[in-house]
């Protein structure tokens, strides 16, 4: 693991794996999720596959800056904000956060890169895919939507349950057993993991870092942030869509919604799948990340080879 210190100030804590002159793939991850959640599978799978691998932790979020000057915003006014139009100007957005993700590939020297984002990290990586269009070589989106995220019937009922197991104190047990609990709420139906694996994967996440404020200031930041609907379609980059479609988080539909809304973006719909990344899935989202990826770079190779024959 190394830190950087990015344009804005804000020091990004952040691994990076691989053939540095590879083409660069970039993970942006989800709410509240630090970048070991991406799974060692999926990470040197892809490293595996011939690529530089980037993860990194987002602001507000593992060994990344903690912006304590934002505050500590109230879970029951964010959650108005999804249904009243409420904003607030002390705030960051998914938009700032998405020039972090600018601001490090420009630390590390990568021109271009292929983004991968999940749930939120999906969200971001939408907006610098329709921003930044000649710095996207493909784009990657996984159980993310591009609306403006609004909670269904279920989806309150699951925000209640969560707001109602969310531990009172920092406490080191109590936040080891709830997000043992969130994990197992919004996990895969179909592939159900062992509540001694959710053990230690919490272990490891609470014990590396544990900010609850972080959390509830990048909801804020999804709360106060534009619908991007109006943003897919300027996005140029070979896109992948992939979603569970028993996700609790993200309806199916969003991911539905996603890949119509993006020209010739290709949806694969993983039966279910919930939102996480379940272990037994691990070897095939590589694979279909991979392909796409390498794909996206035949593609650019033949536009190459085409531009210079043009040129001659």
């Amino acid at each position: 693991m190394r830190t950087i210190k990015i344009k804005s100030g804000i020091t990004i804590s952040y691994q990076d794996q691989g053939d540095k002159s590879a083409p660069a793939i970039i993970l942006i991850m989800g709410l509240g999720a630090q970048l070991i959640v991406w799974p060692e599978e999926l990470y040197f799978g892809l490293v595996n596959s011939g690529f530089r691998v980037i993860r990194f932790d987002n602001r507000d979020t593992g060994l990344s800056s903690q912006l304590e000057q934002y505050g500590d915003p109230s879970l029951l006014k964010i959650w108005l904000s999804k249904r009243l139009p409420l904003t607030s100007s002390n705030m960051y957005t998914l938009d700032d956060m998405a020039t972090d993700v600018i601001e490090l590939m420009d630390a590390l020297n990568i021109k271009k890169a292929h983004l991968v984002g999940a749930s939120m990290g999906g969200m971001i990586a939408q907006i610098i895919a329709a921003k930044y269009k000649k710095k996207v070589l493909s784009l990657t989106s996984i159980m993310s939507s591009s609306g403006k995220l609004k909670l269904s019937l279920s989806g309150l009922k699951l925000f209640l349950q969560l707001v109602k197991h969310r531990p009172r104190s920092p406490n080191r047990n109590s936040a080891i057993q709830y997000n043992i609990k969130l994990n197992q709420r919004i996990g895969s139906p179909a592939y159900p993991q062992d509540e001694q694996v959710l053990r230690k994967q919490a272990i490891s996440g609470v014990d590396r870092a544990y900010n609850p404020r972080g959390f509830n200031r990048q909801l804020a930041a999804i709360a106060a942030s534009d619908c991007r609907q109006h943003l897919m379609p300027k996005i140029k980059a070979p896109t992948l869509v992939i979603h569970g479609n028993v996700d609790p988080v993200m309806p199916v539909a969003a991911g539905k919604l996603t890949a119509m809304q993006i020209r010739k973006a290709k949806l694969k719909i993983v039966t279910g799948m919930g939102h996480n990344f379940p272990p037994a899935l691990m070897a095939k989202m590589t694979k279909w990340i991979s392909k796409h990826v390498k794909k996206a770079e035949k593609k650019r190779a033949q536009k190459k080879l085409k531009k210079l024959f043009q040129t001659d």
